[in-house]
């Protein structure tokens, strides 16, 4: 399809984030909310919806959607009611599924994203609703039978549900990270979208350019990762265009998209409130919210990412170096603690971008499993600052032994392995007579006005001195040997 007609049209995407809450519990059960364990293994008789058992409902569930709302600055609702949808399927027990219909726990509120060009928007979010997941079934194992496994089944979920606000597949693309990143940050959800922990569904619908009146639009459900969800967007897109240029109808409907061919396909009509039958929880009570609850909370919450991205911009990082520091909340942890005992917070992230994360990469693990704390960590990167020891030094010989030796100090290391600095003067200039006298030719090479040939003295002089000579002190003193 040619771009002129592409261009015609404005895409309009909003999303619906299912996550998983990390609790030990259901939703209103004592079962385990614990992924990987055998089929049908966490479930009881309340989870699997036996007649005559009453559900209770989990404290921890409510305190995390309460740290959500306040995360987005949303409105948080103070009396909060469950409700009934009932539609059937063969991994929904009960016949219906709880959840909040007319009382979200969260209204409003916002997520903001950050754009190719550098600028930011803000995505308004609609509501955030607390309910239960439902089983999972699997087409996969069998060609003839659906295997069912109902250990999901009554999992504390949050839906957090935009308006139509992203105009790009990019958009949605940012919007979805800067969720898996939130919960992360929260410690409400693991955010891991191939284990089904966060779980989108997509409306897409399109529009005349300048047009205020939004077209018929089709949810997309269940995207399991980050790029389907752009991938769907964008193979929807340019559905919709060709749809409405033929002059076809587009019919509210929800699709299924296949990851192998990047395509979609009908599932049903689109279900409408009604198709439902919403109806009030008789078997939960309402539960009210106070303003001290909300407050307690408040006083617990963490660091967020753009409050740490805005204060390492002001601690004169860059915006790139901010926002590889908050992209995973273990490595902003980390860095917090280490700025605390470095003179130089640039300094600091250029080891966390470097050294750091290349010993994470090259053995498989998180910055838990990182072996040397950042109190230790910063001490080496004083030792540099403060001219104790050469950058390239600290990294290539000094920091491998304190990955192997990371309960005792830099300087201890440094002193044992005779890595210390040296900056005795005597010392230093034998280095470098040494130096000029191994390449008299490059010499009055120098001297006749090449002077880009000092980098070669540079590398002799700590070649002899193993890396020990003070580069600062050993430019200017062959500077001065050369000239004279």
């Amino acid at each position: 399809m040619k771009q002129e007609v592409l261009d015609k049209y404005e895409l309009v995407v909003g999303l619906e984030v299912h996550a998983q809450l990390l609790t030990k519990s259901k939703a209103f059960s004592s079962d385990r909310n614990e992924y990987g364990r055998l089929p049908n293994t966490n479930t009881n008789p309340v989870s699997l919806g036996h007649p005559g058992t009453l559900p209770v409902l989990n404290e921890k569930s409510v305190e995390y959607a309460v740290r959500l709302g306040l995360a987005v600055n949303a409105d948080i609702r103070e009396h909060n009611e469950f409700a009934r949808k009932n539609y059937f399927y063969a991994d929904l027990p009960k016949g219906y599924q709880v959840t909040q219909d007319t009382t979200p726990i969260c209204n409003g509120g916002h997520i903001t994203i950050k754009l190719s060009d550098g600028s930011t928007k803000d995505i308004a979010l609609t509501r955030i609703h607390m309910e239960e997941d439902s089983g999972k079934s699997s087409h996969e194992l069998s060609p003839f039978d659906t295997m069912i496994d109902l250990n999901r089944a009554g999992v504390p979920l949050l839906e957090i549900v935009s308006e139509p606000d992203m105009r790009s597949s990019e958009d949605a693309y940012e919007y979805l990270t800067e969720v898996r990143k939130l919960v992360r940050y929260l410690d409400i959800c693991d955010g891991n979208m191939e284990e089904g922990s966060l779980r989108c569904d997509a409306n897409v619908s399109i529009r005349l350019k300048g047009s205020d009146v939004y077209g018929t639009r089709v949810e997309v459900k269940n995207l399991n990762s980050i790029r389907n969800v752009k991938r769907a967007i964008e193979f929807e897109f340019k559905r919709h265009v060709a749809m409405v240029e033929a002059n076809e109808e587009i019919k509210k409907s929800t699709l299924n998209f296949n990851a192998a061919t990047g395509e979609t396909s009908i599932m049903r009509t689109k279900e409408e409130a009604d198709d439902y039958r919403y109806f009030p929880e008789p078997d939960l009570q309402p539960f009210s919210i106070s303003q001290a609850y909300i407050e307690s909370i408040r006083k617990t919450m963490p660091p967020l990412p753009s409050q740490l991205f805005d204060k390492y911009i002001e601690l004169g990082l860059s915006e790139y170096d901010a926002g590889v520091l908050t992209d995973n909340k273990g490595i902003a942890l980390y860095f917090e603690s280490l700025i605390k005992n470095v003179k130089s917070p640039k300094s600091a992230a250029n080891w966390m971008m470097g050294e750091v994360k290349g010993y994470i990469n090259e053995m498989a693990i998180d910055i838990a499993s990182f072996p040397v704390t950042p109190k230790n960590l910063a001490a080496l990167i004083n030792m540099v600052d403060n001219n104790e020891m050469g950058r390239t030094m600290a990294s290539q010989q000094l920091f491998p032994i304190l990955m192997k030796e990371p309960t005792k100090s830099a300087p201890e290391l440094a002193a044992a392995h005779g890595l210390v600095q040296v900056d005795d003067l005597g010392e230093l200039d034998g280095w470098i007579q040494s130096a000029l006298a191994a390449f008299p030719d490059k010499v009055e090479e120098y001297k006749g006005g090449k002077k880009g040939i000092l980098g070669l003295f540079m590398g002799e002089v700590m070649r002899l001195s193993g890396g020990k000579a003070d580069p600062k002190k050993i430019n200017q003193m062959l500077r001065e040997a050369l000239e004279n």
